[in-house]
């Protein structure tokens, strides 16, 4: 009987650290933060700078539209249901010289430039070799969507492409299907491209200090992976109800089991 108490405890002591405790589950709290604090500044986010297999929008403006429009998508007006496919395909991509390749211009390297730096670039060339400043040329250049990856313990991992400037790790995150309760998210991954190769960096999503971290919003080819806790592993339950199932169906087994080497 002295066995049976002894396992029951050691049992209980396991099961009772499977469950995932409250505080790592909620997003955004206050850590080592006054209780009358709430404030917190959000990082400054500097401008993005352009990166090989980017793709770039590029739209031409100006007086008379007609000499412009072998810069511009044919059929513009009519975008299709994919608007992914038609950045894709009308977009500029950026080669692995850092170069687009723009009609009449030729190749323009564009690497580490911001889309204000292009657009000025662009317009400079147009004038210079093209147009007066009557023909009052306007450039627009834009990245074609904020393109990114979400994988591990994530609800529906997959490359998603958002139409806007800035997206930040919760938006990421909640277009991804949301982190399941057995997802981590204390250490977040963000694997970033840089020209000299990859980074990883890591972001704990239930500190709101999270919000002022570098890498608060995303960019362009970021891969987000998302770890699995260790309790999922353990197959034990993630919540006081399933962990409480286990312990009683265990606990039944070893009374039965404990009943019928008695009786032998």
């Amino acid at each position: 009987m002295n066995r049976l108490l002894l396992l029951t405890g050691l049992l209980l002591c396991v099961l009772s650290t499977s469950c995932i405790p409250h505080k790592d589950i909620v997003y955004l709290q206050e850590k080592d933060m006054p209780s009358d604090s709430t404030q917190v500044m959000v990082e400054k986010q500097k401008p993005y700078r352009v990166q090989i297999n980017d793709i770039l929008n590029i739209r031409v403006k100006a007086l008379d539209q007609e000499t412009v429009s072998i810069f511009n998508p044919t059929g513009e007006g009519n975008l299709s249901a994919n608007s992914t496919e038609r950045a894709y395909f009308d977009g500029f991509t950026v080669d692995m010289h850092g170069n687009i390749r723009v009609p009449t211009l030729g190749n323009i390297n564009v690497l580490g430039f911001t889309c204000e730096d292009i657009e000025k670039l662009i317009e400079e060339q147009l004038l210079d070799e093209q147009f007066k400043e009557t023909a009052n040329i306007f450039v627009t250049v834009k990245l074609a969507g904020l393109r990114f990856t979400v994988n591990g313990e994530i609800g529906s991992p997959g490359t998603i492409t958002l139409f806007q400037e800035r997206v930040n790790i919760f938006e990421a995150v909640a277009n991804a299907g949301e982190i399941p309760v057995t997802g981590n998210r204390r250490e977040v991954q963000i694997i970033r491209q840089y020209p000299q190769g990859q980074k990883i960096h890591t972001l704990d999503l239930t500190d709101i200090q999270v919000m002022k971290s570098p890498y608060y919003y995303i960019q362009p080819n970021d891969i987000i992976y998302v770890k699995p806790l260790k309790q999922k592993t353990w197959g034990t339950g993630t919540t006081g109800r399933e962990t409480l199932t286990t312990i009683i169906s265990v606990l039944g087994i070893l009374t039965t089991t404990f009943l019928l080497i008695n009786r032998t």
